[in-house]
């Protein structure tokens, strides 16, 4: 029985750090953190969901390692040992990425190496990875990485469809043949509005999209405070 009990208790746990990551804790529409390559690389759905997964796979890898070794990392070196972590993590990503996705690396270009100057590693690093195991500590750096993947791609979506009326446009030859079926056609061509991919139509979207968050977040919040008012 108490087997059972720490069973559901720790799987109940894993379900919250993946919700953290996707949604109530989201690095883009809850902390704000990740905000240089969400202005710059959203400019169509395929570049963000590019660059969120580059990010993804070094939060991830990052998170096991410091997890692994956290217990052997001091107090006084253990920013710079951050860093040193996230920058090789990187630079495995960027070699990778410029062999087997050398179109999509061309266009993400100087932002892959930026990733090891993006807040939202290191403050996971900082804020989980070094205080926790090592399975929750992967599951924290992927999840919030997914959920980092998301809102990228979420903006991007949004600022590709308002400007150019394409959603994942050149998806097969950045990402590869496999995807030429998400690339569509939205509305016709020459009918977008430009400011949409130009810089005010990241913060715009980026903002309508957080308020949007927001307002689902207080309507949930509404609806679960008038649920447990019936039941009493």
């Amino acid at each position: 029985m108490t087997a059972e009990v720490e069973s559901s208790e720790t799987k109940t746990d894993y379900k919250q750090i993946m919700k953290d990551g996707l949604w109530d804790n989201n690095s883009v529409f809850c902390m704000i953190l990740g905000m240089c390559p969400t202005m710059a690389m959203t400019t169509s759905a395929t570049n963000g969901l590019g660059m969120g997964l580059a990010t993804a796979v070094v939060m991830a890898a990052s998170s096991l390692l410091v997890a692994t070794f956290r217990n052997l990392i001091t107090q006084e070196v253990r920013i710079p040992v951050y860093i040193l972590i996230v920058a090789a993590m990187v630079t495995l990503v960027d070699l990778m990425m410029n062999a087997w996705m050398h179109e999509l690396y061309k266009v993400l270009g100087l932002f892959i190496p930026l990733i090891v100057s993006n807040c939202l590693p290191l403050a996971r690093l900082e804020a989980f990875a070094a205080k926790e195991p090592v399975l929750p500590s992967l599951v924290d750096g992927l999840f919030m990485g997914i959920g980092f993947t998301l809102a990228l791609t979420l903006i991007g979506a949004v600022r590709e469809i308002i400007g150019s009326g394409t959603l994942f446009a050149d998806a097969s030859l950045l990402l590869g043949p496999a995807f030429k079926v998400m690339e569509l056609r939205i509305m016709p061509a020459d009918t977008g509005i430009l400011m949409a991919v130009l810089p005010p139509g990241g913060f715009l979207a980026t903002g309508l999209l957080l308020a949007g968050k927001r307002i689902l977040d207080l309507r949930a919040g509404k609806a679960i405070s008038m649920g447990g008012a019936h039941s009493v």
